[in-house]
């Protein structure tokens, strides 16, 4: 598996945003998603003085990583955690998880390592175990899902997670399906939705399976519920002038993002005050005017930057009690 595969989606733009809070001595980044390095790796080459912790679920992510990341010695630290968890990885290494770090960078989804490794069941285009777990030893597979699950759950997933509009009709034809035999492979899946889906659905919109194996995907890996206690984390985590980037995939993820960066750009004090007290004043500031796009040059270079959204914010005060 060579790292050369691994392009990272908008890496300038991230590395710009970050720039103002990643000059200053002694300045400590979040990698949240470190994945295969490459943004950690570009951060650490272009800022000489900074302090870089990674962390990911993903133990061969971990592995690959820390091969390419050995070069800059105890600059690096990785950790194997769930980005929700990062309070607690800051408080080991001893740094405050309020106002303790200057920036923090989430590169939400997939990592290449595992679209591109068969075995692992993320991707639709290939047959494979149906397994979609980011942390491989803990929690429930696809194949649990599709095999356990309630139809109404699978439904409930499906238009949630995936927001596919043909959810019943797919797992009317998974629930009739799995009476014959458990789900088990990735293939099977994907030739089900086919048959399932009417000729109209199969026209728009690239693989008919995509919207499916997303919605498993977040499923499996708790991805939104994880998500809802990390970024609010993080912009805690941040010491006033520091600065969080996250790049989105789908628009759950990218909705998530916007409403904790909207709260905290907003006063929240009760209106018609003539002067608003020190308490009330927003806790951010907006680096980014909406969702930022990759260019149409990125796009063609890497295929997978094409549904990156990106969000930026710079923490301007810290909380009053």
């Amino acid at each position: 598996m060579s790292e050369s595969r691994h392009v990272p989606v908008m890496l300038r733009r991230c590395l710009d945003l970050l720039a103002p809070a990643l000059e200053r001595p002694g300045a400590v980044v979040v990698d949240c998603t470190l994945g295969l390095g490459g943004h950690s790796e570009a951060m650490l080459t272009r800022f000489p003085e900074v302090r870089l912790i990674g962390l990911d679920r993903d133990k061969e992510a971990l592995r690959l990583s820390g091969e390419r990341l050995a070069p800059f010695g105890d600059r690096a630290t990785l950790v194997h955690a769930v980005y929700d968890e990062l309070p607690e990885v800051l408080d080991r290494l001893g740094i405050p998880s309020a106002h303790g770090v200057q920036g923090v960078l989430f590169d939400l989804g997939v990592s290449s390592m595992q679209l591109d490794e068969a075995d692992r069941g993320f991707a639709y285009a290939q047959d494979a175990p149906l397994d979609m777990r980011m942390d491989q030893t803990t929690g429930i597979s696809a194949a649990e899902v599709l095999n356990t699950y309630p139809p109404g759950e699978l439904v409930r997933i499906l238009r949630a997670y995936g927001e596919e509009k043909q959810a019943k009709r797919i797992v009317s034809a998974v629930v009739r399906e799995r009476q014959k035999g458990p789900f088990t492979s990735s293939a099977r899946l994907v030739q089900l939705i086919r048959d399932a889906l009417p000729q109209a659905a199969k026209r728009t919109g690239g693989n008919p399976a995509k919207r499916t194996f997303q919605a498993l995907r977040i499923e499996v890996n708790g991805e939104l519920s994880v998500l809802e206690r990390a970024i609010p984390a993080a912009v805690k985590a941040l010491a006033v002038g520091g600065r969080i980037g996250v790049l989105s995939y789908h628009s759950l993820e990218d909705r998530l993002v916007k409403q904790v960066f909207a709260a905290g750009a907003a006063s929240t004090a009760p209106p018609g005050l003539p002067i608003v007290p020190e308490e009330y004043q927003p806790r951010l500031k907006l680096l980014t005017r909406g969702a930022e796009l990759p260019t149409e040059e990125e796009i063609a270079e890497n295929r997978r930057a094409a549904p990156a959204r990106f969000r930026g914010a710079e923490r301007v005060r810290e909380d009053v009690r």
